[in-house]
């Protein structure tokens, strides 16, 4: 039987302000991702049903036409199929549960969380000279 041990764990830096550590098993993944205070996961949906929980910081969620805030010890179910996004309000580390497994992660098709694309994002919405909420 493997233990694993996050703080062993290389963390895979998908964009400036996200990192992506992650188990697959036949039927889930399991991803603890660090996000920066600013950054932002774009909009998307997926197949997977998931449970987003904050294990520390807090994040704004946007799931359909609903927005929340959520905390440190707080969780956000997501159905299959329903677009979301969330950004960091401050320095965070989030503990997602997918069912099936991401197969598009395993693939590395993940370019919505890839490169600076969020940054950019980030940038375009806070308009030109900000620095779009990034970490100096």
């Amino acid at each position: 039987m493997d233990v694993q041990r996050w703080e062993e764990e290389p963390i895979e830096w998908l964009s400036p302000t996200i990192g992506r550590q992650t188990i697959h098993t036949g039927s889930m993944t399991l991803a603890r991702l660090t996000l920066r205070k600013g950054a932002l996961v774009p909009r998307h949906e997926h197949e997977n049903e998931q449970i987003a929980t904050v294990l520390a910081g807090r994040l704004r969620f946007a799931v359909g036409d609903e927005e929340l805030v959520v905390a440190a010890g707080e969780s956000v179910p997501l159905a299959p199929n329903v677009p979301h996004e969330v950004e960091a309000l401050e320095d965070s580390v989030v503990l997602d549960v997918f069912s099936p497994v991401r197969e598009d992660w395993r693939r590395g098709d993940d370019a919505y969380l890839r490169g600076d694309a969020a940054a950019r994002r980030l940038g375009e919405e806070a308009g030109p000279g900000s620095s779009g909420g990034r970490p100096a």
